[in-house]
């Protein structure tokens, strides 16, 4: 017990200096959480490296866009746009093994309970989804479908390149701005690590990057999306839970892509 304990707060405490000194075994390690992709090679050290491979998640996010645009546009001229968009979000959801989503219907179910907070993480932690659940989940993916086969062409397709990465620079924006909300171990609680703000920085600059190779016209609307969409589910998680979860991380994941595709939806609108 006190060596586990010892190898945890360890790892709770160098996250970005590990990632630096290890980065393969750390960008390995988000890459098998965040995607279903079987790579095995040293997956039995993936524990100590949780918290160092949030550096990472952009990246990965960015990675999962590239092949996911490389697919639909093979199709572009076979498939009509709302076939091509319900195949886009079955990529993008299914490489991550529907785990955001899995962690937006907990969000849905524990947040807009009427329990106060402990009973409320509880039902988060029920691996049954209630009908709160069920009902965020299909009004988001109904927002998504909505935005995504309103666009077309080159629209179309920076918008499914974007989204995903500006999902997981989600993820680092809630854990720099929310403590974790258990009290025990949680799933969750493996990836924060004292240097969660400084990672959650370079993570932003680099999502800011992406976005401005594009256009500024994508910068204007994309980053106040991200930004926006992050500080208000994050107000409403401290308010009802005293902040984050691995469930509410997926959630804000799911949010953001949602708030993105209409960002991209208003920027082909002023062209």
């Amino acid at each position: 017990m006190g060596e586990g304990s010892t190898d945890t707060t360890d790892q709770a405490k160098s996250g970005l200096n590990r990632a630096l000194r290890h980065p393969i075994a750390s960008f390995l390690a988000g890459f098998r959480f965040l995607t279903i992709i079987p790579i095995s090679w040293n997956n039995s050290k993936d524990g100590k490296f949780f918290s160092s491979s949030l550096i990472w998640f952009p990246l990965i996010g960015l990675l999962i866009g590239s092949v996911t645009v490389s697919i639909v546009f093979l199709l572009m001229e076979i498939l009509p746009i709302s076939l091509l968009t319900v195949l886009a979000m079955f990529l993008l959801a299914g490489f991550s093994g529907f785990l955001h989503l899995d962690g937006l219907a907990d969000s849905g179910d524990g947040l807009l309970s009427s329990r106060p907070r402990q009973r409320a993480l509880e039902i988060m932690r029920d691996s049954h989804t209630g009908a709160m659940g069920m009902i965020v989940v299909v009004f988001v993916l109904l927002g998504k479908y909505a935005a995504l086969s309103s666009l077309t062409g080159i629209f179309f397709l920076t918008a499914l390149f974007l989204i995903p990465l500006a999902g997981r620079t989600a993820i680092l924006l809630s854990m720099a701005i929310l403590p974790y909300a258990r009290s025990g171990e949680g799933l969750g609680r493996l990836f924060y690590s004292t240097d969660s703000r400084k990672v959650a920085v370079l993570g932003f600059l680099f999502c800011m990057l992406i976005t401005a190779l594009f256009s500024l016209k994508y910068l204007l609307f994309v980053i106040p999306a991200i930004l926006l969409t992050v500080a208000i589910f994050s107000l409403w998680c401290f308010k009802k839970l005293g902040g984050a979860t691995g469930d509410t991380l997926g959630a804000v994941c799911e949010l953001t892509e949602l708030a993105v595709a209409v960002g991209v939806v208003l920027v082909s609108r002023i062209q």
